[in-house]
């Protein structure tokens, strides 16, 4: 059996809410590795929809152990009230089911306020953020300044810590003319939420690897696409975390090798949410087209996601980046109807072609697609389930894909529908 990471391989809203819970059924565990609330998923199970935007995919499924591990952020108010949503909904959520890993940081609503005060100072520069305090937080950790889970164990001793983290941002507010944080009102914010968050907070490292040693199968789940990756991303318009599948393994404490098989999602076109460099993007009635029969909005912010055709380079780039084994490819169906369907196969750069993005803000913004043109097809390919329901050209489409990203496509989604999926290759089976 091998433990199986998923990815994001384009900007994110890739579909990941779906194949993470279709996986999660082959799973024992399932673990969020990066990222904070800031990216949503949404599962459809039974006929009830679940928007899920700091918890794992797994915990809405019975006998499921749902980690949030050390490399994501938690904003243990968010969490309180996501908890409180799905319980609203039937869902019973516990220690049984639930676990915190005690080194995982904490964003505080000094996070969220400097995060949206910074955004609306920034005007055209902006950088596209949710506004939820996500960067700040991570600006912390790195700084060695941080709130994690497991100081709320302890609050008596808390006070020398938070003295610190005013200094610095007491300082950003000050120079950004807002008032200065007071230590009381932070230190009464934490001494309220603590108790709705300790009873999930574990040594979560340890754990996994017990588990781990045990035979129980761990699903690792990405928050957003790995072109938001703050290294290997389109840079500076990308998240504050690493959203590779090589984030996995640090953010949960187990070593690289407890990775087995390295699953990447990519839609059947492309979209983005926000700022930044998006090659392939349509402003047309065709990129119309692509939203509306996408439903392409986000779950937690509601934006209206940009869209455009595939780009097979950047989707390559990312297989080669995060080791991707296998693609998942998702929304086929968006594509039904369509007399002709265009690929993003390189770029021309300043008269040169190229076949990747280069790394250069500027050079990012610059290059211009260059585009082979598939035939169509009419007949609806939603809610196949067997390679012999699709149209041939469809077929043609997804087996040329593979071609230009130089990996198999080794699951297919055809609608929202857990079922309607198309399997070549169970990733949990080495």
């Amino acid at each position: 059996m091998a433990n199986v990471v998923v990815v994001g391989a384009q900007w994110g809203d890739e579909g990941k809410g779906k194949i993470v819970d279709w996986l999660s059924e082959r799973a024992d565990i399932v673990v969020r590795f990066q990222g904070g609330h800031n990216a949503g998923h949404t599962l459809v199970i039974g006929g009830q929809t679940y928007k899920l935007s700091l918890l794992p995919s797994g915990v809405v499924r019975p006998g499921k152990l749902a980690v949030i591990g050390n490399g994501v952020v938690v904003d243990p108010w968010a969490l309180r009230d996501e908890i409180a949503r799905l319980e609203a909904q039937g869902v019973a959520v516990g220690a049984h089911n639930l676990r915190i890993a005690e080194n995982a940081t904490l964003i505080l609503p000094l996070h969220r306020e400097l995060d949206q005060i910074r955004e609306s100072a920034a005007g055209d520069a902006r950088i596209g953020t949710t506004g939820r305090g996500i960067g700040p937080a991570y600006e912390d950790k790195v700084g060695r300044r941080a709130i994690r889970a497991q100081d709320l164990k302890n609050l008596g001793t808390l006070g020398p810590k938070i003295d610190r983290m005013l200094v610095h941002h007491n300082a950003l507010r000050r120079g950004l003319g807002r008032p200065e944080i007071e230590k009381h009102a932070l230190m009464r914010d934490l001494t309220e939420i603590a108790p709705k968050i300790l009873p999930f907070v574990d040594n979560v490292w340890s754990l996994l690897d017990r588990e781990r040693r045990a035979g129980k199968r761990i699903l690792f789940e990405g928050a957003q696409g790995a072109l938001l990756d703050v290294d290997h991303g389109t840079y500076p318009f990308v998240t504050s975390s690493n959203t590779v599948a090589a984030q996995a393994a640090t953010g949960s404490g187990l070593g690289p090798g407890a990775i087995g098989y390295v699953l990447g999602l990519a839609k059947a076109y492309t979209t983005r949410v926000g700022s930044g460099p998006f090659p392939t993007e349509l402003t047309d009635a065709i990129g119309e087209r692509l939203g509306e029969r996408g439903q392409e909005f986000g779950v937690v912010t509601g934006r209206k996601r940009r869209c455009g055709w595939f780009d097979a380079c950047l989707v390559r780039q990312i297989v080669k980046v995060s080791g991707i084994d296998g693609i998942a490819l998702t929304k086929l169906d968006v594509l039904d109807g369509f007399d002709e369907i265009k690929v993003c196969i390189g770029y021309s750069l300043d008269g040169d072609s190229i076949d990747s993005l280069p790394a250069g803000q500027n050079a990012q913004a610059r290059v211009k697609p260059i585009y082979e043109t598939f035939e169509g097809w009419t007949q609806s390919t939603r809610g196949a389930r067997s390679w012999g329901e699709l149209p041939a050209q469809a077929v043609k489409y997804v087996r040329h894909i593979e071609e230009l990203i130089e990996c198999p496509v080794t699951l297919l989604s055809t609608s929202p529908e857990r079922a309607d999926t198309i399997l070549m290759k169970d990733p949990f089976e080495d």
